[in-house]
């Protein structure tokens, strides 16, 4: 059998059978994920110790990676969002990946297929910063800036029903 030239394991090479319950505080701490584990429980009809080890398996195995407060850019003084698409020259991606996407404006980046390589999402606290960047990361390609007028869908929470 030949081995897989990847490096790493592929986030999608397997997939956790998850039941009523175990969605049930993902859906939960999706919404608040500050929640005690004792209200946790309530919500779930558990004692605090169940729900505690029932969590403590979903992080171990990969399902909850993390829990983060959730920060407003424009609060903060990053009023400009945007979506940057980048179609970057195939010689050009590591010093992209090593000198762009490093760069703290930018909040999310994901490799795609298609026309573009890159989708960016970045904060700036005026349009000269803006314009800044687009013009660091045109060293490395094309680009196409859209403004964000307002996010109507953000992080929406996972649930079961896209399994149906």
């Amino acid at each position: 059998m030949r081995k897989s030239r990847r490096a790493r394991p592929s986030t999608y090479d397997f997939q956790v059978d998850l039941d009523a319950v175990d969605w049930k505080i993902l859906a939960l701490l999706q919404t608040d994920g500050r929640m005690s584990f004792t209200a946790l429980g309530r919500e779930v009809s558990l004692s605090a110790p169940a729900v505690t080890e029932r969590v403590r398996r979903l992080e171990s195995i990969g399902v909850i990676t993390g829990f983060a407060a959730v920060v407003s850019p424009a609060r903060i003084g990053l009023p400009i969002e945007s979506i940057v698409r980048v179609r970057v020259r195939s010689l050009d991606t590591p010093r992209f990946r090593s000198q762009v996407l490093e760069l703290p404006q930018i909040l999310d980046a994901d490799h795609v297929t298609g026309d573009d390589c890159w989708l960016l999402r970045v904060v700036c606290r005026s349009m000269v910063e803006l314009e800044e960047l687009v013009e660091v990361m045109q060293r490395y390609g094309d680009t196409t800036t859209s403004l964000v007028f307002s996010s109507h869908v953000r992080n929406r929470p996972l649930s079961p029903e896209l399994f149906d």
